[in-house]
């Protein structure tokens, strides 16, 4: 039996905090995880977990082995990497959770070229809006736009994303034309609430400054129910522009206010399992950093 394979799923039970939870991140059946964790405290001669009816709760032991075996992953994980490369064959399942405003970002044709690129590969990818429990879910890399609200795991900056004030323009003819970021006060904006978002923008052009809070009957938490009541006809809203990548570029959907600028929002990978990142995560990441920046 692979010890390796052993330690990873110690990794998965520590952290995910049940055998349930450590198999489906796994992709395996719970009693592999429950053989794999008998075999090891058998192995070390020592309990690792106390299973109670609130739970698993590692021992003083299983904290330290569980600290030792994840550096040792971690070692093997880089030395992985450097020798192989991140642009060598990579293979298994990787789990990748996205939020569906960030999947927007990227075009179906770069993200195959991905998998063509690597085979061997297979691919999870699972649109959330920040809900997932990635620990227990075994996500290896999570795509997240905006503030972070989780600062315990491990996050690269892959880039920013403009902002736009967007909608159809049918709906700017029925509503008309705001020439300045305080007309929009006048206007039915839709919403998009998201974790560490707002409804209060400032615009800045040149020397002017104008903050601005928006103001809409209709808040929605999906990227794609915004779309979907913006295409509508419903009202406009502040987005970035890869949401609406295709309906800009055939005018279904148009950008006002250009000379105006907003913040820009900052899009991350997350690695879920600290500093212990598989070098398929990896690879990945660096992928997607190089399509924002190819932006």
């Amino acid at each position: 039996m692979n010890k390796f394979a052993d330690f990873n799923t110690y990794i998965s039970v520590f952290e995910a905090g049940s055998f349930s939870a450590a198999a489906r991140r796994l992709n395996v059946g719970q009693p592999a995880v429950s053989k794999a964790i008998a075999r090891l405290e058998q192995q070390l001669q020592s309990r690792l977990l106390l299973r109670s009816t609130h739970g698993l709760q590692p021992t003083e032991a299983g904290q330290q082995f569980y600290l030792r075996v994840k550096r040792i992953l971690e070692d093997v994980a880089e030395t992985e990497l450097a020798i192989c490369g991140a642009g060598k064959q990579l293979s298994g399942r990787l789990r990748v959770a996205s939020a569906a405003v960030f999947a927007r970002l990227i075009e179906l044709p770069d993200l195959t070229q991905f998998l063509y690129t690597h085979p061997a590969l297979e691919m999870d990818l699972l649109l959330d809006e920040g809900n997932l429990g990635l620990v227990e879910e075994g996500i290896d890399v999570a795509l997240r736009i905006g503030n972070l609200q989780d600062t315990s795991f491990t996050a690269r900056k892959l880039g920013m994303a403009k902002q736009w004030v967007l909608g159809t323009p049918a709906y700017f003819a029925a509503a008309g034309m705001p020439k300045v970021p305080r007309d929009l006060v006048q206007h039915e904006m839709v919403i998009h609430q998201r974790p560490g978002g707002h409804e209060r923008y400032v615009f800045k052009h040149q020397q002017q400054q104008q903050e601005v809070q928006l103001h809409g009957r209709v808040r929605v938490s999906a990227a794609e129910c915004v779309r979907e009541m913006v295409m509508a006809g419903f009202g406009a809203t502040v987005a970035c522009e890869g949401m609406f990548r295709t309906e800009l570029r055939n005018g279904t959907v148009v950008a006002i206010l250009p000379e105006w600028q907003l913040p820009a929002l900052e899009l991350w990978a997350v690695f879920p399992s600290g500093h212990l990142v598989s070098a398929k995560a990896r690879a990945f990441a660096d992928f997607i950093q190089q399509l924002m920046q190819r932006e």
